[in-house]
């Protein structure tokens, strides 16, 4: 291919991409697409860069740079031959240059395209393989891609259509507000008035229409309101249920968390160990009397004594809430101090870091504090039992576990409860009379001596002051208010006080002011001591001054402690722990062993699956299990209020007239409602059915009492919808009117339904009768029984009145007042004597009787009576009104069961399923609970044995670590 502008180029080349053809660019080489530009680059082999780099890549890529080339025009004065050629082949020449420009065109693009497509392949080349660099990126994030079904969450956002329908009209919205605006700003404009026109009634049609049109506007800005609100409430409502499903998928991740999807081991700190000992070992309470005699620093003194202050300055952060004599620390708090490269706090339950550098950090550490001490203190109690569990990070910091408790009160005022002194000091007695405990006795220097209470109760429990360490505060205070200095010394000599200790140690912890920092008081604590008689007289030693001296004596006391006591602590574990293992081993050898959270699990997974199988029970058998309860419910208020009254009737059209209000006024107001309690109590009846037949060889009794919990407070919160009654009334209403039946088989079964309705009827009516006149002669000769004095009266009053009914077969149903004086008299004829009221009710049930015998008998005429009611029983004394009846009520039980089943099935069941699912999941964040609904020794052991080798694990990690140090 030829290179347009080279040296070597013909006259037909430079003719054919001559400036004449084509389009001319006047873009920049900066402004073209950085394709244009890229292949401009690649392979351009133009030197001039004068020259337009488009016709470079044209000329490179055509095709029509192999023509063959066209002769050159000659000069002029050649010959009019040449000229006279050219003149008359115009017509040809233009459809030549024609072609030309569209063979151009169409080798531009394709070459383009083509160096597009190499171009970007090259750079597709030129990338590295990101696969290999997976492992970047942690195992959870593709397990979590797993876990969420992003089809499902699509599915539960609504579609753009919805969420257009639910925003108001912002045109509308933006007229009514241009009005509002515009009328307002006419209202409040200072323009003169309106001119009057000639006519009062044109002012007065104005006037009215102006009205019209604010009134109008009134009602359109509450319309538009109201939409807002709508539209908020809806949103509202949606928002709530991502939610929830974001905290489901939260719980997944969180579970896959607890398996070990993405957890890091750590590298802990020595005092880090020896924390989490402690706190497994304040939870722990075990039968075999393994007590927690590990060392920690205990903190005790009088309340506004300074503990907290000191506690503050070994931290060296301001972390306690303050106040000005009232009691702040309310329960116990265990500070875990360590050495770190920052200063920070946190809370053993929490992952929130607190910068303590920070005051807005402070501020809030000392208000979660604040918050927790007041949560854990129970109703009608001031302080509480519970430990609050924090460590404290920081250069500097010696390392250490300190527990400050609640100040000692020698008097209960007002707003504590009566037993707070009492409590207060078993409280303190139960964390130091633990052997290797630290005790760091705070005595305010500012009072005297005399009045504090701590001090005898720090010498009962370490009389030979062998782990107490006494610190005396405020001692600039005392300087100042003291007339004897000297005093000051017999307190950290020890002979002012009967109570012995390891060390005695003056602090200041400031001048009072809750403002102030820790390196302020520091340097108030360093200028006080250089410049104090008792340092410069001799009466206190330089090692005893200062909080930074005594931090680092209590940090090495502790640390000795730990030593000497740790591996003892750890062997007394390791036999409880053979203790406790022997005991399951003979107790329960073939069970895992499970504690209470693990028990609890598995217990919720199996009434899960109790639930869903109640999901799997078959329409037949919710159908036929509604029918037959409803039946039984209903079929007394059937046979005794509709049956019996309308066959009473003497003609077909009556007896018909008094079915259809019976049973409008039964479907009206009663049938519904018996239909829904149907409904909800044999949904109860399967649910309990299925949690009890549930158990089998797995089936464990400790689980019993949870799942009867679970069962009850389900159904207490399950409320049945209401909102189908009203459809049901109709449906059964409708069912009701129904009088045709279409095929023999239907007729038939109406047959026997009513046959089998009336001979239930008849069989209990036989046996009140049996229960009121007594045993016959056949029972009395075989089983030796005889008939009280009432059953007699009964029995001689049945003998008379069944005569009257073999007199009387088409009797009514109640019997006249002449004929109950008859029945009377022909008895005492006899000897009985019979109250009229007896006698009524022997007649009711003998009545019964008879009229169940004899619609039995025409139950088994009408057997055959089909083809007579297809005509409508015309010119048959045969009439069957009853048969129709039964159908009726047959066809309803029907229609009504599958309604009630369908509306189960649909809606009722998985409403159920919800709620189980919310109170196990209650149940399982209510700890108290969970003791009460899985307890037993089986569960206590299991707790023990679990806790006993956390404690031994953690210890033999703590022990191993020691050794490491050392």
């Amino acid at each position: 291919m030829l290179r347009v502008g080279s040296k070597a180029a013909c006259m037909a080349c430079r003719n054919l991409v001559s400036t004449n053809m084509g389009v001319r660019f006047r873009v920049p080489l900066q402004k073209l697409h950085p394709l244009s530009r890229a292949i401009h680059h690649r392979y351009s082999s133009n030197p001039n860069p004068q020259r337009a780099p488009h016709r470079t890549a044209a000329r490179y890529f055509t095709s029509m740079s192999r023509l063959p080339m066209r002769p050159p025009k000659p000069p002029p004065g050649s010959g009019g031959r040449g000229h006279q050629q050219q003149r008359n082949f115009w017509v040809a020449r233009l459809a030549v240059r024609l072609l030309k420009l569209r063979y151009i065109l169409l080798g531009s693009a394709v070459g383009g395209g083509y160096t597009a497509k190499k171009t970007y392949d090259e750079w597709k080349d030129m990338l590295p393989d990101f696969s290999e660099y997976n492992w970047v990126i942690p195992d959870f994030v593709w397990e979590l891609s797993e876990q969420i079904d992003l089809d499902k969450l699509a599915k539960a956002l609504p579609e753009i259509e919805e969420i257009a329908k639910l925003l108001p009209d912002l045109d509308k919205i933006g007229e009514n507000f241009t009005f509002i605006k515009s009328l307002l700003s006419s209202e409040t404009s200072g323009d003169p008035p309106l001119k009057a026109t000639d006519t009062s009634a044109a002012a007065t049609q104005d006037g009215n229409d102006k009205q019209y049109k604010k009134s109008s506007d009134r009602e359109r800005v509450d319309q538009l309101q109201e939409e807002l609100l709508r539209t908020q409430l809806k949103y509202q409502r949606m928002l709530e249920r991502l939610e929830k499903e974001n905290k489901e998928l939260r719980k997944v991740v969180l579970q896959k968390d607890d398996k070990g999807i993405h957890r890091r081991k750590v590298k802990k700190s020595l005092i880090d160990l020896y924390s989490e000992v402690l706190d497994i070992l304040s939870d722990y309470d075990s039968n075999y009397n393994t007590q927690d005699h590990l060392p920690r620093v205990v903190v005790v003194g009088d309340q506004s004594a300074g503990k907290t202050s000191v506690l503050e300055m070994v931290a060296q952060a301001r972390i306690f809430p303050r106040g000005s004599g009232e009691m702040m620390t309310r329960s116990p708090v265990k500070v875990t101090l360590s050495e770190g490269p920052h200063h920070v706090a946190m809370f053993k339950d929490s992952g929130r870091e607190f910068d303590l550098s920070k005051e807005e950090d402070l501020a809030a550490l000392r208000h979660e504090i604040e918050l927790r001490m007041r949560k854990s203190v129970k109703e009608g109690q001031t302080v509480s039992t519970e430990t609050i569990s924090l460590s404290v990070k920081g250069p500097g910091i010696q390392r250490m576990v300190l527990v400050d408790l609640p100040g000692v009160i020698s008097t209960v005022t007002a707003g504590m409860a009566a037993d707070t002194k009492e409590t207060i000091f078993s409280i303190s007695k139960a964390y130091m009379q633990n052997p290797n405990a630290i005790i760091l006795c705070i005595q305010d220097g500012s009072v005297d001596a005399e009045r504090s209470i701590v001090t005898d109760l720090v010498s009962q429990m370490d009389p030979q002051g062998k782990r107490t360490i006494f610190v005396l505060t405020k001692v600039d205070l005392a300087e100042k208010n003291l007339a004897s200095p000297s005093r000051i010394q017999q307190i950290v000599e020890g002979k002012l006080f009967p109570m012995k200790a390891l060390g005695y140690f003056a602090v200041v912890t400031g001048r009072g002011s809750s403002s102030e920092s820790i390196d302020s008081i520091k340097d108030y604590e360093e200028d006080f001591f250089q410049n104090s008689r008792l340092l410069r007289d001799g009466m206190l030693k330089a090692h005893q001054v200062t909080t930074k001296n005594l931090s680092l004596a209590v940090s090495d006391c502790f640390w000795k402690m730990v030593r000497e006591s740790v591996e003892q602590q750890a062997d007394v574990f390791k036999a409880s722990r053979f203790n406790l293992e022997t005991e399951w081993k003979n107790n329960y050898p073939r069970l895992r062993e499970l504690d209470r959270n693990e028990l609890y699990e598995k217990a919720k997974n199996e009434i899960l699956d109790e639930v869903i199988s109640l999901s799997q029970v078959t329409p037949q058998h919710w159908e036929s299990m509604l029918q037959k309860k409803l039946w039984e419910r209903v079929s007394t208020h059937v046979i005794e209020n509709i049956y019996l009254p309308a066959a009473q009737t003497m003609d077909s059209g009556t007896f018909n007239t008094t079915v259809d209000i019976k049973l409008k006024q039964w479907t009206d107001k009663q049938l519904p409602h018996k239909a829904l309690e149907i409904a909800w109590e044999t949904l109860q009846e399967e649910f309990a059915r299925f949690m009890a037949e549930y158990k089998g060889k797995d089936q464990d009794d400790i689980f019993d009492k949870l799942k009867e919990a679970v069962k009850d407070e389900s159904i207490k919160r399950h409320k049945w919808n209401e909102r189908a009654m009203d459809s049901l009334r109709v449906i059964q209403h409708n069912a009701l009117e129904d009088r045709s039946i279409t095929d023999k088989p239907q007729w038939d079964a109406a047959i026997g339904f009513m046959e089998e309705t009336l001979q239930s009827r008849l069989k209990d009516t036989e046996s009140v009768i049996r229960d009121m006149v007594g045993p016959d002669w056949k029972q009395r000769w075989l089983n030796w029984k005889n008939r009280t004095p009432d059953q007699h009266i009964r029995n001689e009053t049945k003998n008379e009145l069944e005569r009257l009914l073999k007199l009387h077969d088409d009797h009514t149903a109640y019997l006249a007042n002449d004929e109950v004086t008859t029945v009377r008299k022909n008895l005492e004829g006899r000897g009985v004597e019979v109250d009229p009221v007896l006698i009524k009710d022997t007649w009711h049930q003998l009545y019964r009787r008879h009229f169940l015998q004899n619609a039995l008998s025409h139950c088994n005429l009408c057997k055959r009576g089909f083809y007579y009611y297809q005509r409508h029983f015309v010119d048959s004394e045969l009439e069957c009104n009853d048969v129709v009846l039964f159908w009726r009520i047959q066809r309803m039980l029907v229609i009504t069961a599958n309604t009630l089943r369908q509306q189960l099935t649909n809606t009722e069941v998985r409403r159920l399923e919800k709620n189980v699912k919310e109170v196990l999941d209650d149940f399982g964040e209510d700890q108290e609970r969970k003791s009460h609904l899985i307890t037993g020794r089986r569960v206590q052991l299991a707790e023990d044995l679990k806790k006993v080798r956390e404690i031994q694990e953690k210890l033999e990690a703590f022990i191993e670590a020691l050794h490491k140090e050392k």
